[in-house]
């Protein structure tokens, strides 16, 4: 069976048919795939009922895979998966859903904010591969903002302020927002800022994109207060209708985007049930700007 491809968004997405994604892919048709990455920036894959194993061996096809350490407050004593995929389930390790009031579940609700994966690392997530092994019953769907579109929509004048601009990424500005603000030493160190471009240009097809998360909290060389309703107005832009996906998942479903090209977020959703979802991280190559200035 050949892959095919149907778009689901005005601008991006494409839902893939003719993949078993338990099955390993050919050289060709881990180029196809990567080919429509770069084109619809979010893949959606129905009915992939996989293991870690194999979720983990499909992503390996595009690239290396990110280390986790440093993305979040979770000791490594309290794992749930030991498998080098990403927990953004509710779960705890004893596989009940988290306490409503517990430190992990209140850090996690940051993942309800418009953000693009590790951008709060110095080199920032390639891909991200999400499988639903649980779905919760009332609510959680993940919207996807597609940033090409969203720059392309700029005006010439807001494109040339912005072409050169850095800011500083970090998990601290992200969970601050919504009040979680504090840190143990050790954490502060990991969630120390990092550099980002606002403008991203692809490798392969070289279009523009935003590059926006709630873990940018400055824009070097401006105040705090001028830097941040400078991104409050380009992610007001950036994720109008007209840019966005919104995907109501069911079981099995495994969703691929491009971090490079992208922003989502999770809405919110009834936290005594449980949610099991596993990603997989495909690591960037290259930082968008030095970092030496973050120091």
């Amino acid at each position: 069976m050949t892959i095919a491809i149907r778009q689901l968004q005005k601008h991006f997405v494409g839902e893939v048919s003719g993949l078993d994604l338990r099955k390993p892919l050919t050289p060709d048709q881990a180029r196809e795939i990567e080919a429509a990455i770069d084109k619809y920036a979010v893949l959606v894959f129905h009915d992939q009922d996989i293991t870690d194993e194999q979720q983990m061996a499909f992503a390996l096809n595009f690239g290396q895979r990110e280390d986790a350490r440093g993305g979040n407050i979770t000791k490594a004593d309290e794992y749930r998966l030991t498998s080098g995929l990403n927990d953004v389930s509710n779960l705890g390790k004893d596989g009940k859903p988290l306490p409503k009031d517990s430190r992990a579940n209140l850090f996690n609700l940051g993942n309800c904010l418009w953000h693009s994966d590790s951008s709060f690392r110095p080199i920032p997530a390639k891909f991200s591969l999400l499988s639903a092994r649980v779905v919760n019953p009332k609510g959680g769907n993940t919207e996807f903002a597609d940033m090409r579109a969203a720059y392309d929509a700029l005006d010439d004048e807001t494109k040339a302020e912005i072409e050169d601009l850095v800011c500083e990424h970090s998990l601290m500005y992200s969970r601050g927002s919504l009040g979680f603000t504090e840190y143990t030493d050790e954490e502060k160190e990991m969630f120390k800022p990092v550099l980002q471009r606002l403008v991203r240009t692809h490798p392969v097809h070289r279009r523009k994109s935003l590059y926006l998360s709630s873990h940018a909290g400055k824009i070097v060389g401006m105040s705090v207060p001028e830097g941040r309703l400078l991104l409050r107005d380009l992610t007001e832009h950036a994720t109008q209708p007209e840019f966005v996906y919104v995907h109501k998942w069911k079981l099995h479903d495994l969703v691929m985007w491009d971090n490079r090209q992208t922003m989502h977020r999770v809405r919110r959703y009834d936290q005594s049930q449980p949610r099991d979802m596993r990603r997989a991280t495909v690591a960037g190559t290259e930082p968008t700007v030095q970092q030496q200035a973050a120091e």
